[in-house]
Formats: C-alpha cells, sequence, structure tokens
C-alpha cells in the first residue's frame, strides 16, 4: 500500500511539473503567430517576464528545448515566465510594412498582443517586460523594441540587423534581404533613428535599454550589422556613436562590452560567428534579474 502511495505521488509531481503550453492570445489579423509559456512551479508574486523569441527555421517548442537557449532554465531559478512565440513562416516577418509600424496587423503585433495578454493572465509586473532573441528573432526584438516601446523595458538580442533593415520594396511578408545581411544597408546614425520613430510616430515616452550582441565573423548576417544597429539606437537615445567605456574580455574572454551611454550596450564578440550563443547571466543583469 505504501509503494503504490509513493508511486502514485511521484506520478502526481511528474503530472505538475512546469510545461511549455500553448496559450490562446488576440491575434494579429495578418499574422499566424502561435503563443507559448512557461509558467516556473516557483513563480514568483507579480512576475517578471521574458520574451524568448526563435531564429529562422525554428519554433517555440525547438528554441525552448535547445541547451544554448537558457531562458527556461533561469525562469526555473527565478520564478520569471517566459512567452515563446513561434512563427508560422521559415523566418520572421522584419520586411513588410505591416509587421513595421505599430499595429499594423503583422507578427509585430502578434507578438505585441501576447505581452500586453500575458500581462493580463499572469499578473506581470509591468515595469519588468524583456525582450531577446536570435538572428530573425533578434532582427523582430529590434522591431518590437521600435513598434512597442511603451510595454518592453530592455531587449537583450543576439546576431541581428537594424530594426528596418530588411524592410521588402515590394512589401513582402518575411523576405529574405540579401543587401543587408551581407552588411550593405549603411546609413547615417540619424536616418537609422529616423527608421524607428517612424514605425510608432506619435510616441515620445521612453525606449527599452538596447543591449546587442553580434560575432566578428558572422558571415550569415554580416557583422557590419553591429554598428549600424549602434548608430541606430545611439541615435534614438541621443548618445554618441562612440563608446565612452570600454571592457576586455567581458562578460567572458575574447568579448568585448562596449557602454555607449544610459540605454545602449554593445558586445562585440571576437572570432565567434553566427549566431553568438545566449549569455543567460549577462542578458538577466541587463534586464535587472
Amino acid at each position: 500500500m505504501l509503494f503504490h502511495t509513493i508511486v502514485a505521488g511521484l506520478l502526481a509531481s511528474v503530472a505538475m511539473a512546469a510545461q511549455l503550453q500553448q496559450v490562446t492570445y488576440p491575434a494579429a489579423p495578418q499574422s499566424r503567430a502561435t503563443m507559448w509559456v512557461y509558467v516556473p512551479d516557483n513563480v514568483v508574486e507579480n512576475p517578471p517576464l521574458v520574451v524568448a523569441i526563435h531564429s529562422c527555421q525554428s519554433s517555440a517548442q525547438n528554441y525552448f528545448q535547445n541547451a544554448k537557449i537558457p531562458w527556461h532554465q533561469g525562469s526555473d531559478r527565478k520564478g520569471y515566465i517566459t512567452v515563446w512565440p513561434s512563427s508560422s513562416t521559415e523566418c520572421w516577418d522584419v520586411s513588410s510594412r505591416q509587421s513595421l509600424v505599430r499595429d499594423g496587423g503583422g507578427d509585430s503585433t502578434a507578438i505585441g498582443n501576447m505581452i500586453k495578454h500575458a500581462i493580463e493572465t499572469y499578473k506581470i509586473d509591468k515595469d519588468r517586460v524583456f525582450v531577446t532573441g536570435g538572428s530573425s528573432g533578434a532582427m523582430m526584438s529590434n522591431v518590437l523594441a521600435a513598434t512597442y516601446p511603451d510595454i518592453i523595458k530592455a531587449v537583450s538580442l543576439y546576431s541581428g540587423v537594424p530594426a528596418g533593415c530588411f524592410v521588402s520594396a515590394s512589401g513582402g511578408v518575411a523576405q529574405w534581404n540579401n543587401t543587408c545581411s551581407g552588411g550593405q544597408s549603411h546609413a547615417s546614425a540619424e536616418q537609422w533613428g529616423d527608421v524607428v520613430r517612424a514605425m510608432y510616430p506619435d510616441y515620445d515616452g521612453p525606449r527599452p535599454r538596447m543591449q546587442i550582441w553580434h560575432g566578428s565573423v558572422d558571415t550569415t548576417l554580416s557583422s557590419n550589422n553591429y554598428q549600424e544597429t549602434i548608430k541606430q539606437w545611439t541615435n534614438v537615445f541621443g548618445l554618441p556613436e562612440k563608446p565612452v567605456e570600454e571592457i576586455q574580455n567581458y562578460p567572458q574572454a575574447n568579448y568585448v562590452t562596449q557602454n555607449f551611454g544610459e540605454g545602449v550596450q554593445g558586445i562585440w564578440a571576437v572570432g565567434v560567428g553566427h549566431s553568438v550563443p545566449s549569455n543567460l547571466t549577462a542578458s538577466e543583469e541587463w534586464f535587472g534579474l
């Protein structure tokens, strides 16, 4: 009898263990993205929220299970909730007008709606909503920082391109842009800043703090995109394009952390290709977690 009781208890514990679950949310009209949520067993009161956005040829489930993407381990340790958007296209749509404008109805609107839904449903602390992503997910992180700055407090993106860099001249959805990916899209800091401001033209409030990672030998999304992204966000924040501080071999060997002032930090990964592995400790520190 005791044996059966112990087994039943173990089975109940397994059944109740936290797991990634799909959630219904107010979808965007031009997006088929799905929302997945991970609520840890030890969720804290008024929890923070981290939105983890997958790369091309991936999904919420695959990104969640990827050992190099550590956000659900961080969630387990610190009790914050994570949202894992899942795209219906090979890569996130960061090329069409509908996704490159506030409430345009595309993928950015879908993820914005996921964030709003999570805030209400899980009693999220509105002052602790954060976004991260790699490659295509990093591109979308930049777009979200431009289109939904009022609901995101900080971003930590890995190996992306400036917001709007992948724009399609024909308005195509989730279109690849060889000029941008090849590092041939150059503009002044003010021009890049204007791209951000045009995505939510009536907004004059605070912007998410931006942490930008890139590998020096990235050939998929050229490392030239690092400096263009830095130019974009330093202009938005009214900061100098040159760092005011450089820290060698931080947060790990062969990385250089560049601080441009309050709001923008770049991390240059020397000798690293595409894409820079997620660094949970440094990203959580940037988020204040």
